[in-house]
């Protein structure tokens, strides 16, 4: 599912009527528990929250221009997903939210290295979501993306 926007209020009057909710309550729960330094933009054809060039000027490594990517969520064909590089790159993080998650839905997870899958709109975390938000701040994303990811 492939949206053109150029906001996030853009990307969500696209979306399906029963996707809507789901993206704005998610897009709610982020920016009430991202820690400062983030930044709400579209990225990558999904919302996105980046460490902008102002506090990170080296920018992403594939693409310097860029921002440095931390979250995103977007509307997929067949589910709503979070993508949160600190899931993929802090085991910590990775291990605490893998043992949390049964604690707030019924479902079994359906997630790759960094992306959750939701595809039951009445069953998102989002209260988990939003204590994964709060574990990382940007210059802790910064400082582990520079340890761990660029090379």
């Amino acid at each position: 599912m492939k949206i053109q926007a150029h906001s996030p209020e853009e990307y969500i009057n696209q979306l399906p009527d029963d996707r809507k909710e789901a993206v704005i309550k998610l897009r709610k729960v982020i920016l009430e528990n991202i820690p400062d330094g983030f930044k709400e933009e579209i990225s990558y054809g999904m919302i996105g929250y980046v460490v902008p060039h102002s506090l990170y000027p080296a920018g992403y490594h594939c693409d310097p221009k860029l921002p440095l990517p931390f979250t995103n969520i977007a509307s997929q064909k067949n589910f709503v997903a979070l993508y949160h590089s600190g899931i993929y790159a802090d085991k910590e993080i990775h291990d605490w939210f893998v043992q949390e998650y049964p604690k707030h839905c019924k479902y079994k997870m359906d997630m790759g290295k960094s992306c959750v899958r939701f595809k039951k709109m009445n069953d998102i975390p989002y209260e988990l979501i939003a204590q994964l938000m709060q574990k990382m701040s940007s210059q802790e994303w910064i400082d582990l993306y520079e340890k761990n990811i660029k090379r």
